[in-house]
């Protein structure tokens, strides 16, 4: 694959995430399914001993010659939390399903998508649940499935690359998402979401020689308008900005990447007025390691470790809201010329801070997952 066509689907995945596979799948159909387990234990002082969620993903990519590509993508989770007084809390359900199409218009050049969400998650659920949804949704813990659905939407967006050099190339990518009006708390009012943009610019090429060492950014920006939740009142969150690097490099028989991104979260904009709901300033951020070590012909090993650190406030100076460690291996075996398993088992262990309180939390990730492509 030329590498003006991989920045363009790299770019173009921040749009439809199942082009990318598909592509790499080098065939006319791609499906996914598998099974994860994710637990976090919590030392004493929250409100909350235990959060755990088991998330079972369904995908299929199927590309129609070389122009255009459908993929649909939904997901069965079931999470809970222990609360400290004893009382649990849960939630079993699909979440929204994505169907996405994405045409290449002009080969190599540019890609448009579109992306229906349709809402076949949890619309509208209990005020008690409330809680559970919003441990799940923080990017410190970075749960599989961090949201468990909305009223539903509608993206487009286009995706274009091209040379700046002989090895170089620049990639730009932005979409337009509109959400549908849902009631998201049982007995409360309608939610009317604001429009939100989403750009970005990546580029990428190799460095260092011919040592075979390539280089991969991109710079992300969103603005989402505040949404109407009734009463006179509305919810706002900033402007987020996200900024990602990596580079990887042959080491012996092995393939080693290093990657880092930082997300930050700005004031809102309208967060002085006494109608609206603020999100607070956060930022988050992230370095990791991977080792990608082949076993034999069909195995691959790919032992990995991650620092993860979360700041969030609302006034001038922002507050520690905890940082992980995770560490673990993925372990991929084709298990034919159609067919590849993975097996992810990973442990993450750090601390996590609530109005003053710092407790430790630990827990696993465990995964199974099968890729089937024709």
């Amino acid at each position: 694959m030329s590498r003006l066509r991989w920045l363009l689907l790299a770019v173009v995945s921040a749009l439809a995430p199942g082009v990318a596979l598909a592509q790499e799948g080098g065939g006319a159909t791609l499906a996914r399914t598998g099974v994860y387990f994710e637990s976090y234990s919590f030392g004493n002082g929250l409100a909350f001993n235990r959060i755990s969620e088991l998330t079972i993903p369904v995908s299929v990519t199927q590309r129609f010659g070389n122009r255009v590509v459908l993929d649909v993508a939904t997901a069965f989770a079931s999470a809970s939390s222990d609360q400290q007084g004893g009382g649990r809390i849960e939630h079993s359900g699909f979440i929204d399903t994505d169907v996405r199409a994405t045409m290449n218009v002009v080969p190599g050049r540019l890609l448009l998508s579109f992306i229906g969400t349709i809402p076949t998650g949890a619309t509208t659920v209990p005020g008690t649940t409330i809680p559970l949804f919003g441990a799940a949704a923080t990017d410190l813990l970075a749960f599989m499935t961090p949201n468990f659905g909305t009223g539903g939407g509608f993206s487009s967006g286009f995706a274009s690359a091209f040379p700046i050099s002989a090895n170089w190339a620049l990639g730009a990518a932005a979409s337009y998402r509109h959400g549908a009006t849902y009631v998201p708390v049982t007995g409360g009012s309608a939610l009317i979401p604001g429009g939100e943009i989403r750009t970005r610019i990546g580029i990428e090429g190799p460095f260092g020689g011919s040592g075979g060492k390539y280089f991969r950014g991109a710079v992300v920006y969103t603005t989402t308008a505040a949404n109407d939740i009734g009463g006179g009142e509305q919810s706002s969150i900033g402007d987020r900005v996200l900024g990602y690097v990596s580079t990887s490099m042959p080491l012996g028989s092995s393939q080693l990447s290093l990657y880092g991104w930082d997300m930050r979260r700005l004031r809102a904009r309208n967060e002085a007025d006494t109608t609206t709901l603020a999100v607070p300033r956060g930022n988050v951020l992230a370095v990791g390691a991977r080792l990608e070590k082949p076993l034999g012909p069909n195995a691959v090993i790919v032992p990995l470790l991650e620092f993860r650190h979360e700041l969030t406030g609302g006034t001038d100076k922002m507050e520690l809201l905890g940082y992980l460690l995770r560490s673990g291996a993925d372990l991929r075996y084709r298990l034919s010329d159609r067919a590849t398993g993975i097996i992810q088992a990973q442990v993450a262990f750090g601390t996590l801070q609530d109005a003053g309180t710092r407790v430790s939390v630990v827990g696993p990730r465990l995964g199974v997952l099968l890729e089937w492509y024709r």
